[in-house]
């Protein structure tokens, strides 16, 4: 008999250099200096002394533990690093792209920083905790779970739309040298002939773009540009640029593109740049069969996003996860829309979130739900701060708050709030159900039942629907267990109801849907509804089979395209 959970690696994790993900982590702020904290450390937890591979968490099998620590219980990572004496005289930051959830950080016995975010960066001046030669870094984490804080798809007990736990860190950790006066962040808003840069932590200096020189106002520029190339994903057009501030010169690059909602022969439409765009997407987890939510190289975001488009794709929901910066530059320059959700916190219950909505009975009010103080303040600032951090990247273009009532509350005053914060993107406040009064979008979620359009006068998103499973047996996590929503014996069977369930698109699109967003884009653990099997080996469906439909449904919309 099969063992019921297979251990299964995909083609790039079967062969990892010494040091994994050694790219610089954030391409829209680069500079030309810095190191790489990858590789092997040494963990503990309780009495277990052994080694892991940073950035792949405790729980996947590409991190080298044998046994992970249980929830909630705390681990610690040491090594050991010196700074380069090229760096001398400069500021040393220590950087880190995410790490699950609770952490606190010391260099050389000395406290540098906490933070309480598993999805975010964050980052600490560490110079005044350095020494001369060697020093020591020590990182305690603990990821209990706590539903105040966001916590996203993660269960102990993992089975089904839920799934296993990823503790510690999961995102590169790096050094960088900077001078004592920094470019700390850029701001980047953009029109369609027009993009104004606010460079933070310095007053001026100049920016340097197509071969042109603007100075920096107080740390700002805005540049009206001649015969504008816009971003599309057909057409995904980058302009780069540098930033100079005294010794600090980071490089970055934006893009031309516009977002917005108008009545177009009668019909609510969504518009790309002024016309009407439909935004034809996948579901996508960003799991992972050997590294959970860290591929095994940086590669595997640009394989997913290819593939996906090689099928007529054109937009990735980002569902109730924050990713490496590099998915959403890959996003930026390959061409795929980007719908990103907010990860949920709160406390989930299965029947008043998922079993009475999808049977029709869902109330309508969400002012005393997720009552408790503390927990709606940490959802709004999380919010805020995967607003702050993504916003530069012209990839997103619609913000999900909450998804299927997950932790939902208020959702009105918190679409007012994002709304103030990122005017120029489009908004889902209530992603499936317990719609309120203020979205930019009627989002629906249609997995049982015939395909139809909502009742809000607002464009319609179809923001999930699909999950027909085909299964294959040798490529899937859990051989005894298997979940999604229509099951098919063969491939033959699941690719006619697929263009079947495609064709059933066109005539909505006439009448007025924007946007479809199937389930999924890969297979994740007992879930083997998605296009990609887990291991990423076998891609279910050819190009031929889906794009003439893909090519249909936008010519319903953009009749022009």
């Amino acid at each position: 008999m099969k063992n019921a959970c297979q251990k299964l690696y995909t083609k790039e994790g079967k062969t990892l250099p010494t040091v994994p993900w050694e790219r610089y982590p954030r391409p829209q702020m680069a500079r030309s200096e810095w190191l790489c904290l990858n590789g092997t450390w040494e963990f503990a937890f309780g009495e277990t002394r052994t080694q892991i591979r940073v950035p792949f968490c405790p729980e996947s099998l590409l991190s080298g533990v044998k046994e992970a620590p249980a929830v909630g219980r705390e681990m610690t990572y040491r090594r050991t690093f010196s700074v380069p004496e090229a760096w001398k005289g400069k500021r040393v930051l220590l950087h880190f792209g995410a790490v699950m959830r609770k952490a606190s950080v010391f260099v050389n016995g000395t406290k540098v920083c906490e933070h309480d975010n598993g999805w975010l960066p964050f980052s600490a001046d560490i110079t005044d905790a350095l020494h001369g030669g060697e020093n020591e870094l020590v990182v305690r984490v603990t990821n209990d779970l706590d539903p105040r804080y966001p916590w996203g798809k993660q269960k102990v007990k993992r089975g089904g739309m839920w799934y296993t736990p990823c503790s510690g860190i999961w995102q590169t950790v790096w050094l960088e040298p900077v001078p004592a006066r920094a470019i700390h962040t850029l701001r980047i808003r953009n029109g369609l002939d027009w993009v104004e840069i606010a460079a933070d932590g310095v007053s001026d200096g100049e920016i340097e773009l197509d071969g042109q020189r603007y100075p920096l106002i107080d740390g700002q520029a805005k540049i009206t540009l001649a015969d504008p190339h816009l971003w599309t994903p057909e057409d995904p057009h980058l302009y780069r640029f540098t930033v100079s501030s005294g010794f600090d010169r980071v490089e970055s690059y934006f893009a031309l593109r516009t977002l917005s909602t108008e009545i177009v022969d009668g019909v609510p439409r969504l518009l790309l740049n002024g016309k009407p765009y439909f935004f034809n997407g996948l579901l996508d987890q960003g799991y992972w069969s050997d590294g959970l939510y860290t591929p095994a190289t940086p590669d595997g975001f640009e394989a997913d996003i290819r593939a996906m488009k090689s099928l007529g794709f054109n937009t990735l929901r980002k569902h109730i996860k924050v990713e490496p910066e590099q998915f959403y530059y890959d996003c930026d320059r390959l061409g795929m829309v980007v719908f990103q959700d907010m990860v949920n916190n709160g406390v989930y219950r299965y029947v008043r979130d998922t079993v009475l909505p999808t049977i029709h009975l869902q109330s309508r009010k969400d002012k005393r739900l997720n009552r408790d103080a503390e927990t709606r303040r940490i959802f709004l600032e999380s919010m805020d701060a995967t607003v702050r951090h993504l916003n530069n990247h012209p990839c997103i273009c619609l913000w999900t708050i909450f998804n299927e009532g997950w932790g939902q509350f208020r959702a009105d005053a918190a679409y007012d709030r994002l709304k103030a914060l990122d005017p120029t993107r489009l908004i889902d406040s209530t992603s499936g159900w317990f719609h309120q009064k203020k979205s930019d979008v009627d989002s629906l979620h249609i997995y049982f039942d015939a395909l139809h359009l909502g009742k809000e006068k607002l464009p319609q998103l179809l923001s999930e629907f699909g999950g027909y499973v085909w299964k294959i047996d040798e490529h899937s996590f859990n051989t005894e267990k298997t979940y999604g929503y229509r099951k098919y014996a063969t491939r033959e069977e699941f690719i006619d109801a697929l263009r079947a369930l495609y064709g059933s698109l066109i005539p909505l699109a006439k009448q007025g849907l924007c946007g479809a967003i199937y389930t999924q884009v890969s297979d994740v653990e007992d879930e083997t509804n998605g296009l990609f099997t887990f291991d990423r080996t076998v891609l279910k469906v050819q190009p031929d089979e889906l794009k003439d439909l893909a090519q249909a449904i936008r010519r319903a919309v953009e009749p022009r395209a």
